[in-house]
């Protein structure tokens, strides 16, 4: 399906499940496509839940623009979707980049609107210093923004599912991800420090971070989750970054655990 911005860029998104059903919205992280979460998606619409996934901008089968590339605006894309669609207390969840989007989004609307929200494997500050240790790979304050123009190499640390893997392969060679138009995106996105955001939330956190993520330490996971009041944490060993097509029966297992309690009156 398609949706148009207020600053008219298409952006391509799924909705699948009962209508009037909890509504989950799920990101996926920066230069990804939305199919990775197929087996996540397949498993929540089997268990009553409605499914949002949308693509970012410059991602996926959204279009390509150089407009607005900002944590703020793909917020915004975010909110315009939700109010477009009248979702009503949605579920955010998102992986890498798709998570820090959703704290921007609660920087930007506050957590009213929304149940709860899912970050698999995204630290709050991608820049280590001293007042945190748990950055992305080795970026601190020296190497800033330089360092994000390297290859940040395998993103995985388990193989993942051959079908999942071809449809993938597909959709990138049918819309090519174009790293250097997206790279003020990458900059906005690492500059950030969303700790403040996580000590303010008043509804639940659950962080889910993969054991052998080659672009985090799994231990940041705990610290964050301790941020917020009403914080949760799992690790789930034998994955990357892309717990979500690494380990997908893990991963929904744990979703599931802490998203079945959303469903009824007491989040309502």
């Amino acid at each position: 399906m398609k949706f148009y911005t207020s600053d008219n860029v298409e952006l391509d998104y799924d909705d699948e499940g009962e209508k009037d059903a909890q509504p989950v919205m799920i990101l996926t992280g920066i230069g990804g496509y939305k199919e990775i979460w197929t087996l996540t998606v397949q498993k929540l619409v089997q268990n009553g839940f409605r499914v949002v996934n949308v693509d970012a901008r410059n991602q996926g089968m959204s279009e390509r623009t150089s407009k607005d590339e900002r944590m703020s605006r793909h917020a915004m894309d975010l909110y315009e979707i939700k109010q477009a669609l009248n979702l009503k207390r949605p579920i955010l969840l998102g992986n890498s980049m798709g998570a820090a989007t959703m704290f921007a989004y609660v920087s930007l609307f506050t957590d009213k609107g929304i149940k709860a929200i899912v970050d698999v494997d995204q630290s709050p500050k991608m820049i280590a210093d001293q007042s945190w240790p748990y950055g992305f790979k080795a970026l601190d304050w020296s190497n800033f923004p330089e360092f994000l123009k390297q290859p940040f190499g395998r993103s995985t640390y388990n193989k993942i599912n051959d079908d999942l893997y071809n449809k993938i392969q597909a959709l990138k060679q049918e819309y090519p991800y174009d790293a250097d138009l997206n790279y003020p995106l990458l900059v906005d996105h690492a500059f950030q420090d969303w700790r403040d955001v996580l000590n303010d939330l008043t509804v639940p956190l659950m962080i889910i971070a993969g054991r052998k993520s080659p672009f985090f330490d799994y231990h940041f996971a705990k610290v964050a989750a301790a941020m917020a009041k009403n914080g949760h944490y799992q690790i789930v060993d034998d994955a990357g970054h892309i717990i979500i097509a690494e380990q997908p029966a893990a991963f929904n297992k744990i979703l599931l655990n802490f998203v079945k309690k959303f469903k009824k009156s007491q989040w309502q």
